[in-house]
């Protein structure tokens, strides 16, 4: 409570466990408190915390304003009324009802605290600015008050005064052992030189502090960025590959290798270079790539462009792969997949087939030309491929069986295809 209107010793005590009531929201507890503050005939116009809370806003509100009525200098009562009103979205209410709290107590900590919180929201930068430095000059070793005093500037785009702040915290608050969050802080003071367009000296701070960031694939991924941004091609390239090895699954990491590789157009996915040069790029000093390098280029370009339902353009890499090595059964049943995806299931048979031909002992490729031969609608000849690997007197229950997978695969496949 204001100093011109205090509570006695014991009324002091119970609004304080009101307070800690809050916090932990305990608000049923909070409000026996507040009932027994109000019980007192001195005090039954001042204003309760826990209401809003519980869901009886239109009490909450009247409190305050009973509060407020009784004494328009309780920084308790602006506050709470500005808790209310931001819990409304009234954000602008909510920043006035926090300033006329300042007036009266112009060093709470929690009420300099929620007034930054809405000034950011609200992106008035200056005003949070100035909060931050009211907090940073009231709790000077605070590691919340230098980050939020730098970000101020940050957000303003004042990267200078930022990274100085920055610098001045971890030299002179900052002392080992470093933990996660020191290690994210540095990481952050690093985002502040990029954004400010250093990137050299970015990649320094990054180097210089790389044994106390703990964080070491944000280490190599932001070190990878910044040599694309300082064309550094092949150290980005390294960097690059190394994370492709780590992940493959990430595919902007292929999208970087490429940009690092300077490989703007498509067709330069290696297919120009290889047969040239044997190797996957133009640069001389590239190092050479076996001569199979070229079949499974072709082999992987067949499949992407298939997988994008362009299949005239799978069709041909998947013809150039088996020009290329005819002897290749991968390469066969490939193309069979290719014509079905498309709707042919006859061709795609006819190829599966062809597939077949080249290893007759091979159940894999044999048990594929059955089901590719139950989509064509070739059930006679399915059966006597189910038969070449069932015993006798069981062929029916084999190829009843491999029909009933057929349909299932049948089935997947429309929805692939879908």
């Amino acid at each position: 409570m204001p100093p011109s209107n205090p509570l006695p010793p014991k009324e002091n005590a119970l609004f304080k466990r009101i307070l800690r009531c809050y916090e932990h929201k305990q608000y049923k507890n909070g409000l026996k408190f507040a009932k027994q503050i109000l019980t007192n005939p001195k005090f039954t116009e001042h204003g309760g915390l826990t209401l809003n809370c519980l869901g009886r806003k239109d009490e909450a509100y009247e409190y305050v304003r009973r509060g407020l009525r009784n004494d328009l200098k309780s920084p308790v009562c602006w506050h709470v009324y500005g808790l209310l009103q931001r819990s409304d979205k009234k954000y602008d209410e909510a920043i006035k009802c926090y300033r006329n709290a300042l007036k009266w107590e112009k060093e709470n900590i929690q009420i300099l605290r929620d007034l930054s919180l809405l000034q950011i929201q609200m992106r008035d930068l200056e005003g949070y600015k100035d909060t931050r430095y009211q907090l940073f000059m009231l709790r000077p070793t605070q590691r919340a008050s230098w980050i939020g005093f730098a970000m101020s500037y940050h957000l303003l785009g004042d990267f200078e005064v930022a990274n100085s702040i920055l610098d001045s915290f971890r030299t002179n608050q900052m002392k080992g052992p470093y933990d996660y969050e020191h290690s994210e802080l540095l990481l952050y003071q690093n985002m502040v030189l990029a954004e400010s367009g250093q990137y050299e000296r970015a990649l320094q701070h990054l180097h210089k502090f790389e044994s106390q960031i703990l964080d070491k694939l944000a280490i190599k991924e932001t070190s990878g960025e910044y040599y694309l941004k300082l064309k550094r091609f092949k150290d980005a390239e390294a960097v690059y590959e190394g994370l492709v090895k780590r992940n493959p699954e990430n595919v902007m990491y292929y999208g970087k290798l490429l940009e690092a590789k300077q490989i703007t157009e498509p067709d330069e996915k290696y297919m120009e270079n290889l047969p040239k040069n044997g190797a996957f790029s133009s640069d001389p000093s590239e190092e050479k790539q076996p001569a199979s390098a070229l079949l499974w280029v072709f082999y992987y370009a067949a499949q992407h462009f298939d997988h994008k339902g362009q299949t005239d353009k799978a069709l041909f890499y998947i013809d150039a792969a088996i020009e290329h090595t005819p002897t290749l059964i991968e390469l066969f049943i490939v193309k069979g997949r290719i014509f079905k995806h498309a709707g042919d299931p006859v061709s795609a048979y006819q190829w599966l087939e062809e597939a077949q031909a080249m290893d007759t002992a091979d159940r894999y490729v044999n048990s594929k030309c059955a089901r590719y031969m139950l989509r064509a609608g070739h059930v006679t000849r399915a059966e006597e491929m189910c038969a070449k690997f069932t015993r006798e007197g069981n062929v029916k229950m084999r190829a009843v069986h491999a029909v009933s997978e057929a349909r299932d695969a049948r089935r997947g496949d429309v929805r692939q295809v879908h």
